[in-house]
């Protein structure tokens, strides 16, 4: 048996090795490529998606899968060999139904499209990207369609990113959370908002590069296997566990942006940066959830980087930086200034208590779209009505409405959005288990020391890869199922404590 799992091995790291050159390429595009490369591009990825695709439905890999069924009942369920067949069958089930060609189809689509909306976006044309869009919605309804006897047509699509999930789960839980955080937002709206002008002045950006890199690094993001480029719309991609690269984008009159974008991307790399050397090339050797990963950007990002203490420690290094535009500004006045809540059109931007209100109008749009109750053509509209009656903001533009966000333009509709709001949630249910194993990280973070949080991440999380499923992970690590009372919790002490609640 540990031939044909040395065989099942070598075959998916065969198939792995053509997913990462589909990676550096999309990478290139996303930074450095001209723009006279889109066309060429989406064919070369096209090519390799479905190398990968045939190479991975191979009835030779589904053979060995079902040889090692009685070698994996043999074993402990936590042990590696196990893992390895049980999520490469899970795979290996669902890649089958697909076929290879229509892979390739919607993975050129997808560059196209991408192509497309980064100029329109620029234009601030919705026009010139609309078609496009409607083509990458019938692709992800024929996409969902290969898995019949879904509950709903999203189903199929959230289960890619979020296993275990399904459209009925996920509603329950945005009512929950919308119950809570409507009120929250209404009593600290109706209060005068923080004033924020002391992160619009104007910033250099190799200075700020400079500051987010040493954060990061102190963090615990390895340069030694990463590194850092300019982008759209911020990206982490992997190559291997030895190549975790990051992307951020810089505003000048905006100290937000790039450097809390380069946080929540630094937390998504040291995830797959943590992952066991043993799971490489395999389909363990990587983050196991959407959800998940977002819980690991969003905890470095707000609990930890967005926390007084962590800026008792780095804002006197920020000040020495930028002397001129923060030296009479003091801690309090930054530190309310990043916390800053307001009802606003960026979800990218968006403040802790309201981001969540973003992430659920772009869920139920999306469900519209599937169900076939909004057409592409009526979105902007839809888009704009919805931020009004949400959010109490009207979008001027379809720049900052409709095309603000790349995923429904890069990827298939359906099923991405709902991870960063399963991430915020996670994050804190995580972060509380944390502190109860250490209760001395809060004052280590005070002291510009992160390696106890970083190490038990690593131990928890990180390493096991997609071992487990984001349900069995949060019950080990929390010994409790998902729930949003810790996330609450964190809003209500923070927010309640900056806003007199």
């Amino acid at each position: 048996m540990e031939a044909k799992l040395k065989e099942l091995k070598e075959r998916l790291i065969e198939i792995n090795n053509l997913k990462s050159a589909v990676g550096v390429l999309f990478w290139d595009q996303a930074t450095y490529m001209p723009p006279g490369g889109a066309d060429a591009r989406a064919r070369q990825m096209s090519t390799l998606e479905k190398l990968a695709h045939e190479k991975f439905i191979d009835p030779a890999i589904g053979k060995l899968l079902e040889e090692l069924r009685p070698y994996e009942k043999s074993l402990s369920f936590d042990s590696y060999e196990a893992a390895l067949i049980r999520i490469t069958r899970r795979e290996y089930e669902r890649a089958v139904k697909i076929s290879p060609s229509f892979q390739a189809e919607l993975v050129a689509h997808g560059s196209k499209c991408y192509d497309v909306w980064s100029k329109a976006r620029s234009e601030n044309n919705f026009s010139k990207v609309q078609p496009y869009l409607e083509k990458m919605l019938d692709l992800s309804v024929k996409l969902a369609n290969f898995f019949p006897g879904y509950e709903h047509i999203a189903d199929p699509l959230i289960d890619f990113n979020d296993y275990g999930m399904k459209t009925s789960m996920i509603r329950s839980l945005f009512k929950e959370l919308r119950e809570e955080l409507v009120p929250i937002v209404q009593k600290i709206t109706s209060q005068k908002a923080a004033d924020d002008s002391c992160l619009h002045k104007s910033f250099p950006e190799e200075k700020q590069l400079t500051f987010g890199i040493d954060v990061i690094k102190r963090l615990g993001y390895d340069f030694k296997r990463g590194r850092q480029d300019k982008t759209h719309h911020p990206f982490t991609i992997d190559f291997s566990i030895g190549d975790v690269r990051i992307t951020t984008r810089i505003k000048e009159n905006d100290l937000n942006d790039a450097l809390f974008s380069t946080i929540h991307e630094a937390g998504h790399a040291m995830y797959e940066q943590g992952i066991s050397t043993d799971f490489e090339g395999t389909p363990l050797g990587t983050g196991t959830s959407s959800g998940v990963h977002e819980s690991q950007s969003r905890l470095w990002e707000n609990i930890v980087g967005r926390s007084r203490g962590f800026w008792k420690f780095f804002y006197p290094r920020l000040q020495e930086i930028f002397p001129d535009q923060l030296k009479s500004v003091p801690l309090d006045t930054f530190y309310r200034a990043i916390n800053k809540v307001q009802r606003s059109l960026i979800r990218t931007d968006s403040d802790e208590v309201t981001y969540n209100l973003h992430v659920m109008i772009r869920f139920d749009l999306e469900l519209q779209l599937l169900e076939g109750k909004l057409s592409v053509s009526d979105l902007p509209e839809a888009w704009r009505e919805r931020y009004k009656s949400d959010l109490g903001v009207k979008s001027p533009d379809d720049k900052d409405g409709v095309m603000q966000d790349v995923h429904w333009y890069s990827d298939h509709i359906g099923g991405v959005f709902q991870c960063y709001t399963l991430g915020n949630i996670m994050c804190s249910q995580f972060y509380e288990a944390a502190l109860k194993a250490h209760p001395e990280i809060p004052s280590e973070i005070e002291k510009g020391k992160f390696d106890t949080l970083h190490n038990w991440l690593k131990e928890n999380i990180y390493q096991h890869g997609s071992k487990y499923t984001a349900s069995e992970l949060i019950k080990r690590v929390t010994g409790k199922e998902l729930t949003i009372e810790p996330y609450i919790r964190y809003l209500k002490n923070k927010y309640g404590e900056l806003y007199s609640l």
